[in-house]
């Protein structure tokens, strides 16, 4: 019998009408494993991916890290994939090179675009583009060679993207103020109206809050500015904050709105003594985040604040402000939002816990992040996030909060503030010698 991948090309998606017929030949296809998602949380150089609307076809635009390997035994693969859990792929092939338009990346590695027929698309599927080699353990997921895509209808009926001051789409939901960047439309030239709005970055609260005792966030967000932008022409806030770019409105185009956060210039690291304190509030009081703020150099009182930790020990403290640190930076890149990374929920967890070892995607849209030691008596524990998407943040999950996390989340926190339990478990720095 011939392989799926050899049945469903790309000429024939764009004759048939349904998938129907496919039926019986997913029913005799090798299952794959259920995969985990952990890989693609790891502080990596990772695989993205960004689309566009053009007719009938969506384009993906994916960005390789260097080194990009492509070619024999690093095909550029696609899978479409009922859910997260499903059991089999709708269908799945392979990208010919000459249909991947490769040219360089201003920062490194390799832009490709491509094509699929909208109709083969469904919303709710989960799209998996892949250039890991062919045997590869299909249950890891390796950053750098495969990325997910959740078909949203946003997502499928965007005809626009985001591109850098170069022309180049920019892979990402957010941009540095003082950044110059462009939309590129597909089709007519289209008007830009842009809004910023107000809005609290409140971090995220610790996993054992009260849900009932949470403060709602407001029905609507108060309008700060806004302006309209000539088509064609770049864009650059100097303002920090979330913006709506709503693009759109000449011949017969609808209107579609994409939320941007213009973040801080060093934006996904932190550069500033106030940004370097703010996120020790999931360790620290109010108190003592305000005596970092009124010391006559916040900087180096933050050194001594890690410094303390470690006893004096300023090797030991170097790599906890590098692994504390380079979690926060980790956290605004992989989990952007309607605010920086580190302030939501997923980012809370990430910056104290760390990185999740396993991560399942429910077919409900719920992520759980498994922690081998992290529980009771040091055994597993495991954290539920449920999505709750909005036009500011389609990609937004919230913590399930529990009483019982309560124990385990103070001693999370006691091994960053203590000598003795700061340097083992779940928080040692990989390059520290164990003690």
């Amino acid at each position: 019998m011939k392989s799926l991948a050899t049945i469903v090309t790309l000429g024939s998606w764009r004759q048939a009408s349904s998938l129907a017929w496919l039926l019986p030949l997913l029913a005799a296809a090798p299952l794959a494993p259920r995969p985990d998602f952990a890989g693609l949380y790891r502080d990596a150089p990772a695989l993205t991916v960004d689309t566009r609307r053009e007719g009938d076809s969506l384009r993906l635009y994916l960005h390789l890290p260097a080194p990009a390997r492509l070619g024999p035994g690093h095909a550029l693969r696609v899978a479409m994939w009922p859910s997260y859990e499903a059991k089999a792929p709708l269908w799945q092939d392979s990208i010919a090179r000459r249909a991947q338009h490769p040219r360089p990346a201003p920062e490194g590695g390799v832009q490709l675009s491509f094509c699929l027929p909208v109709a083969q698309l469904p919303a709710g599927a989960a799209l998996q583009t892949t250039t890991a080699p062919a045997d590869a353990k299909d249950d890891y997921q390796e950053p750098s060679t495969t990325a997910w895509l959740r078909l949203t209808e946003a997502i499928l009926a965007r005809p626009f993207v985001l591109t850098d001051s170069a022309g180049q789409v920019l892979g990402r939901r957010y941009v540095r103020a003082g950044e110059t960047f462009g939309i590129e439309s597909y089709g007519l030239l289209q008007p830009v109206r842009w809004k910023r709005y107000a809005v609290s970055p409140a971090p995220a609260l610790p996993p054992m809050t009260n849900a009932a005792a949470m403060p709602a966030g407001p029905r609507l967000l108060p309008v700060l500015d806004s302006a309209e932008v000539r088509p064609g022409q770049p864009l650059r806030f100097a303002e920090p904050g979330l913006y709506a770019l709503k693009v759109g409105g000449v011949g017969g185009i609808a209107p579609r709105t994409l939320a941007v956060l213009v973040a801080p210039n060093a934006y996904p690291a932190l550069s500033t003594a106030a940004e370097l304190i703010e996120p020790l509030r999931y360790l620290t009081t109010s108190q003592e985040r305000q005596k970092l703020t009124d010391a006559p150099d916040p900087k180096r009182a933050v050194d001594k604040f890690w410094l303390d930790i470690a006893q004096g020990n300023q090797r030991l403290g170097k790599e906890l402000i590098r692994s504390y640190y380079g979690r926060v930076t980790a956290a605004n890149r992989l989990f952007a939002a309607h605010k920086a990374g580190w302030l939501t929920d997923r980012g809370l967890l990430y910056v104290v816990l760390g990185p999740p070892p396993g991560v399942r995607r429910l077919a409900s849209g719920e992520e759980r992040w498994y922690y081998p030691d992290g529980g009771p008596g040091g055994g597993p524990v495991t954290y539920t996030f449920r999505p709750r998407p909005s036009t500011f943040a389609p990609d937004y999950y919230e913590l399930v909060r529990r009483p019982e996390y309560e124990l385990l989340w103070y001693a999370a926190v006691e091994k960053w503030r203590t000598p003795p339990t700061a340097l083992t478990g779940p928080n040692v720095p990989s390059d520290l010698p164990a003690r």
